[in-house]
């Protein structure tokens, strides 16, 4: 129960006048010790204890903290919220429970999803799909210029509800959970909306945040979609980051199911694109696919017609003059997409010696240029090396910077010219990410002959890849003295170091896989 001391008021008027004589009695000299004499012999004053009734009963802190429950850590409590409120259960919190929270983080956490207190909610969502999450003016203005804004800026609209049609609920939510948690929870299905959620409400480092995510899981599966979404949201790092990816395993990035899925303005950029590293079949083949999706998101019947009709004239991006003759005759001349001049123009490109003009475009593509990194600093060949017999010679690399190797450069026969089967392999912890089997012909000399991969394959900083190939051959071969540990390779830095899988001699300071051939 509370209590408070209260002086009656002629108890308050009596003291008053005994302070008065008091100090009239006293003399400048001695009115320490007069004072002293002068109190001691009044009356003590009486006070009246006068108690403060309380609406609710007072809890005392087994009720509060029931001994049945265990007690958890500040940061275990602040999850179980989180996690709570991702499903705005709106569980109420414990009594004082502002005491359960060091800091004003955790306490703000607490409201993330929270209807106790809230002063705003938001109807998130299209039609049919809307969610009503619950937000506090006050947090939203500190976390986001637009919100606060909209709350308290010049132009602010006092409404309890406000509607959101155009961002994602989940999305929505992630946004808030970093603007009252300050935490960052991303996920590959609603990463592109966070983004834009993040770029709409001027949330930067979310906005950051979601983009290095999406760098980080790039690959040729996504990168087009990517391409189109970073042009959206004005992001030239990402977009660079999407050409590198496109340009290097183009083929793979215009079989992806993704690639159905830009718009018309990425398709024209991409079938634009002067060092797209892929066949003009490909190319081709592509773009009708683009094409069949696009008549089914317009609602056009999938006739050939209607599919020359949305490319539009992004057709004749497409370098079909380009092809090799049998692409030509046995594909785009039978697709039924170009018209009868048209085939007929392009067989006499290939044959006449006076070329008709097309409204294709009939210069190559330039591509990539591959960059060779040689870790040997010589070679040399005995007549007792370089022997084979179907043994794996291997070695383990690592680069700084995001490459994608296309194969290995490998030695030939010490004993003149000679024919090859190589079998290559490019591992990742023991994950297979790449492997061929061809062969090739070496001339006698000491020189280094490529062997390709079907696709360049992605290499990521930082992280220790496994280079393997097993020879059938001539047993007698060169091989590679006074290996480098690193070697620099343009703007790329590549270290080696010795693989346990190698089991005929390779290693760092000598053996076989001189080169690593890549693009950058």
């Amino acid at each position: 129960m509370h209590c408070k001391l209260r002086l009656s008021l002629a108890e308050k008027e009596t003291v008053k006048n005994r302070s008065k004589k008091s100090s009239k009695k006293t003399n400048p000299s001695s009115s320490s010790s007069s004072s002293s004499n002068s109190s001691s012999k009044l009356p003590p004053v009486c006070y009246e204890i006068i108690t403060l009734k309380t609406k609710k009963k007072k809890k005392m802190a087994a009720d509060i903290f029931p001994r049945k429950k265990p007690a958890s850590s500040s940061s275990s409590t602040v999850q179980q919220h989180h996690q709570q409120n991702l499903s705005n259960n709106n569980l109420i919190p414990a009594p004082n429970w502002q005491g359960l929270y060091p800091t004003i983080r955790e306490r703000n956490a607490v409201m993330f999803n929270n209807d106790l207190m809230a002063d705003v909610h938001f109807v998130v969502g299209p039609p049919g799909g809307t969610q009503r999450l619950p937000g506090h003016k006050y947090v939203l203005a500190v976390g986001s210029s637009v919100f606060h804004a909209m709350f308290y800026g010049e132009l602010a609209e006092d409404k309890d509800e406000i509607r959101i049609p155009d961002v994602d609920p989940a999305a929505f939510l992630a946004m808030l959970k970093y603007i009252y948690c300050d935490e960052i929870d991303l996920a590959a299905d609603t990463v592109l909306a966070t983004l834009y959620a993040a770029k709409k409400y001027i949330v930067p480092h979310l906005a950051r945040a979601c983009v290095n995510f999406l760098e980080t899981s790039l690959s040729a599966k996504n990168a087009c979609v990517l391409l189109s979404q970073s042009c959206l949201f004005e992001e030239p790092d990402l977009t660079q980051r999407c050409w590198e990816v496109i340009d290097a395993q183009a083929e793979l990035a215009l079989k992806s199911e993704g690639f159905c899925d830009i718009d018309f303005q990425t398709l024209e950029s991409i079938l634009r694109r002067e060092t797209l590293n892929a066949k003009e079949i490909v190319v081709f083949e592509a773009a009708l696919n683009w094409a069949e999706v696009e008549c089914q998101r317009q609602d056009l019947a999938l006739s050939i017609e209607n599919k020359r009709k949305v490319l539009g004239k992004a057709l004749y991006l497409i370098r079909i003059p380009t092809m090799a003759l049998d692409d030509f005759a046995n594909g785009a001349a039978q697709s039924g997409v170009l018209t009868l001049n048209e085939t007929n123009d392009i067989f006499l490109w290939y044959t006449a010696a006076k070329k008709p003009e097309l409204q294709f475009v009939s210069k190559a593509r330039k591509g990539l240029v591959p960059q060779r990194c040689h870790r040997f600093q010589s070679c040399a060949y005995r007549s007792n090396q370089w022997r084979y017999r179907g043994r794996c010679d291997s070695i383990q690399f690592a680069v700084d910077k995001r490459v994608f190797i296309a194969g290995f450069g490998l030695y030939g026969s010490s004993c003149g010219s000679a024919e090859y089967s190589a079998k290559i392999e490019l591992k990742r912890q023991g994950v297979v990410l790449g492997q061929n089997l061809s062969k090739y012909f070496s001339d006698g000399s000491s020189s280094t002959f490529p062997v390709w991969f079907e696709y360049p394959v992605q290499i990521e900083p930082d992280t220790f890849y496994t280079a393997s190939v097993i020879l059938d051959g001539n047993e007698l071969s060169y091989f590679g003295q006074e290996g480098m540990t690193e070697v620099q390779c343009g703007k790329v830095t590549v270290q080696f170091q010795c693989s346990s899988d190698s089991t005929n001699g390779t290693g760092v300071q000598g053996g076989q896989i001189p080169e690593l051939i890549f693009y950058a």
